[in-house]
């Protein structure tokens, strides 16, 4: 059930969220709110693939 959840925030991630690295975004310069985006990101696609 858990891995479900996350496979398809996944999928809602990836349809609404930007990717950063297709706009090459440095991570050094990145502001709060996209360092938040990033973590989240990492987080959901972490739990899916487990």
């Amino acid at each position: 059930m858990k891995k479900r959840v996350f496979k398809f925030l996944a999928k809602l991630n990836k349809a609404i969220l930007p990717s950063f690295t297709k706009q090459g975004l440095d991570l050094s310069q990145a502001s709060k709110l996209q360092m938040a985006i990033f973590g989240w990101k990492l987080y959901v696609t972490k739990n899916a693939l487990d």
